[in-house]
């Protein structure tokens, strides 16, 4: 049986992979590196140690790691307090699942970001463990953020259901013995041999219920 739902965030709760695109190409070229098609889907699902070094390493940003770091969140919290890119019918799927499941987040994400975007939405009270991958080992696809957000839980991995939108997290959650539904970014696909690894595809937050949940068992 399914004894807890851990969700994504970036792509599944919140559009924010454009906001994503936007500020990290903005930085990128206002410091001479480069940014194109391949740097910006290297970039998805990496965590921020991973993408700053990146960004630093391969796309020519002469700043430090820290410094791009810093500099991306700063812009990217700066675009939420101004408007927060909730996904239709995300604030109500979560709260129906809340009301059957213990539920996690495990993100891409920076920790202040997961931060201020569950305060804006009214979600935090919602959620039983947070994690961010700047806070394990290595980002997605590696398992290691849906392991820990199993652990935070204290729910075995093959006990949760992870809900996801990306190529690299679809890997990672299944990658950690996971039950995964997909609900597909319609901006950043998930590719053919991602999506084939899903045990539930759907097209929206509404189709996402505690009834869905227990069928994904």
């Amino acid at each position: 049986m399914i004894g807890a739902v851990v969700f994504d965030l970036d792509g599944v709760l919140i559009q924010s992979e454009e906001v994503w695109d936007e500020v990290r190409e903005a930085y990128v070229r206002e410091r001479g590196g480069r940014y194109d098609e391949e740097v910006q889907r290297a970039l998805m699902g990496m965590s921020s140690t991973e993408w700053s070094r990146y960004l630093h390493d391969v796309a020519g940003v002469p700043d430090a790691p820290e410094e791009i770091n810093a500099e991306v969140v700063r812009r990217m919290l700066a675009a939420y307090r101004r408007e927060l890119p909730l996904i239709d019918g995300a604030v109500d799927a979560v709260r129906r699942l809340a009301a059957r499941f213990p539920l996690g987040l495990a993100s891409s994400s920076n920790r202040a970001l997961i931060d201020e975007v569950l305060e804006v939405a009214g979600l935090t009270l919602c959620f039983k463990a947070t994690v961010s991958s700047e806070e394990v080992a290595h980002g997605k696809p590696a398992p290691d953020v849906y392991l820990e957000a199993a652990r935070r839980l204290d729910v075995a991995p093959t006990a949760c259901a992870a809900v996801e939108d990306s190529h690299g997290g679809i890997r990672s959650a299944k990658a950690a013995g996971m039950r995964v539904i997909v609900i597909p970014n319609p901006s950043y696909p998930p590719d053919e041999q991602a999506l084939e690894l899903a045990d539930v595809v759907i097209h929206s937050l509404d189709e996402l219920t505690p009834e869905l949940v227990d069928a994904a068992d």
